[in-house]
């Protein structure tokens, strides 16, 4: 186990390790979307890449979802084969949101021997989750045009 100063440390080392491997800036929350946005996750036992769809306004949220759902096969055939979709995920403090991700297990960033797995699953999964944003940004933004 790690003190939490060292967990702290071990984990902005290994952010660091990340920036300086893949040294470009990444799309995330500048989506120009409202609570759209791409995201890294990492624990002791997986990776993932994310998009998460957060607007407090329930049919936003819905709208959107359904935008990337109606897109759903064009991801998995095009861009992320694996990607998991779930309408109604619950975060721990029971916000519910709508998630797109992808995720590796195996790996920890507590092991630094699977950090560069870690940091290659990052990189290629973000890449191809960019380019499917920006290939159907424009119909992904427009609230009038529904799905």
């Amino acid at each position: 186990m790690y003190s939490k100063e060292e967990a702290l440390q071990l984990k902005k080392d290994f952010w660091i390790a990340f920036a300086n491997t893949y040294p470009r800036k990444w799309l995330l929350h500048n989506t120009k979307i409202k609570d759209f946005a791409f995201k890294f996750y990492v624990d002791n036992k997986k990776a993932q890449v994310l998009l998460d769809i957060e607007p407090k306004d329930e049919e936003k949220r819905k709208i959107y979802f359904e935008k990337i759902e109606s897109l759903k096969s064009i991801l998995h055939e095009e861009y992320l084969p694996e990607a998991i979709f779930e309408r109604h995920f619950y975060l721990e403090n029971g916000k519910c949101i709508s998630r797109i991700w992808v995720e590796m297990h195996g790996v920890s960033i507590n092991n630094r021997n699977t950090w560069e797995t870690i940091f290659d699953f990052f990189a290629e999964h973000m890449t191809q989750f960019e380019l499917f944003f920006y290939e159907y940004e424009a119909y992904i933004k427009d609230l009038e045009v529904n799905t």
